[in-house]
């Protein structure tokens, strides 16, 4: 089985500091995510994540600076009200939400940068690959549509036969 993909945006101004200092304290933690700086968790956009994920990630990693320590004041503040709203919109499409976490990295939290990545790696192993799992929903949605005009047919054959007998 293939390791999943996952992307992280990670603030440049906290949590990509506290990558780095997981780097650099050798702390141990799955290659999986590939990182992608950004400099602010708030100029993540639901849409970028969806993009994200139509590319083909398997889970998306979005990591700001804790509530109050924004440098640009109030882009976390932002994350907070976005992405759990984007859970819930991934939810009723039929994503697992699991697909997406976000949390607060501070630049001192090298431990904590790690700990969420070990986790959220596994969480994403755990659940099947999002493009199968999306191929095979449509592959359901065209199966169910093509169903739906047979019987709309059929339906169509009995109401010109009832027509045509009466």
């Amino acid at each position: 089985m293939a390791e999943p993909k996952i992307i992280g945006f990670l603030c440049n101004w906290c949590s990509y500091r506290g990558a780095d200092t997981a780097g650099m304290a050798r702390l141990k933690y799955p290659p999986n995510v590939k990182i992608v700086r950004v400099p602010c968790s708030g100029r993540i956009s639901p849409e970028l994540v969806l993009r994200t994920f139509r590319a083909g990630a398997d889970g998306v990693l979005v990591l700001g600076c804790h509530i109050g320590d924004c440098h640009y004041t109030s882009g976390n503040h932002r994350t907070a009200k976005r992405m759990p709203v984007l859970k819930k919109l991934l939810e009723y499409t039929g994503v697992e939400p699991q697909r997406l976490r976000v949390e607060w990295v501070s630049a001192a939290e090298g431990e904590k940068f790690a700990t969420v990545v070990r986790e959220f790696t596994e969480t994403i192993r755990a659940l099947p690959p999002f493009m199968e799992t999306m191929q095979g929903r449509e592959q359901g949605a065209r199966k169910q549509r093509s169903g739906e005009k047979g019987q709309g047919e059929k339906g169509q054959a009995v109401k010109e036969a009832a027509w045509t007998s009466a």
